[in-house]
């Protein structure tokens, strides 16, 4: 009689360990894929949000005898809608409005887009023209590659900043946390750089990301802007805005 010979608890045991550094080795390459794919989609996300905002301005004028364009206020209530006491802005730094221009209401990891907008460019009554400008006193947004922006090595005088905080979201606002709950606290060693975006002033901070343990702290903030040059040339072309 012929007998059939199976496996010895020895060969399983190899063949699970080839398995599981197989498995090990595939998920890693997987886990980058999903990054990028989600890194990919918010930056779309970050620029359908500066279209948005031209497109908002292109449609919002100050009215009267020379209608000037203004820019949408930020949300700071967390209904996706613009914040106006009258005529003016409540906070020049919030949450994008995106109830109101149409958009995305988050990231590819859950979290609102920071937005952060001048106040010379909202004002219903003043509106923005092409003449408008940053002045020393009243410096517009600033990007750098550095925290307290010592150099502003990026881009200077800029009238938006639009900021996602990334896969690993340190203080950002999560759409599945109420607003009126207080935000999770930063974890220890949180990077300068990522404080530096979230601190409200006009300074941010845009850099490739860096991971924990790097020499200049871990950062993974994706930042984009809307230069001034650009929002005058969309929504006054032709000199169309005295």
């Amino acid at each position: 009689m012929k007998r059939t010979r199976g496996f010895t608890l020895i060969e399983l045991a190899i063949v699970l360990v080839i398995v599981t550094i197989l498995i090990g080795g595939l998920a890693v390459p997987l886990s980058a894929q999903i990054q990028a794919r989600r890194i990919a989609e918010t930056k779309k996300t970050l620029e359908e949000a500066r279209e948005a905002i031209m497109g908002y301005a292109m449609t919002h004028n100050t009215g009267g005898a020379t209608p000037r364009p203004y820019l949408p206020c930020p949300d700071s209530d967390g209904d996706g809608l613009e914040n106006r006491t009258g005529n003016e802005c409540t906070k020049q730094s919030g949450w994008f409005p995106w109830v109101d221009l149409g958009t995305a209401s988050q990231d590819a990891w859950g979290n609102r887009l920071h937005y952060a907008v001048h106040a010379d460019l909202t004002s219903k009554t003043n509106g923005f023209h092409n003449g408008s400008a940053p002045t020393s006193d009243d410096p517009w947004n600033q990007v750098c590659s550095e925290e307290n922006c010592p150099v502003v090595d990026v881009v200077d005088g800029v009238p938006v900043v639009l900021v996602s905080y990334g896969a690993n979201g340190r203080g950002a606002r999560n759409v599945n946390i109420p607003f009126g709950s207080p935000t999770p606290a930063l974890p220890p060693g949180t990077s300068a750089k990522e404080i530096e975006n979230l601190d409200a002033d006009h300074r941010y901070v845009s850099r490739p990301p860096s991971k924990p343990g790097d020499a200049a702290g871990e950062f993974d903030d994706l930042v984009a802007w809307l230069p001034f040059s650009v929002l005058i040339s969309r929504v006054c072309p032709a000199g169309g805005c005295p």
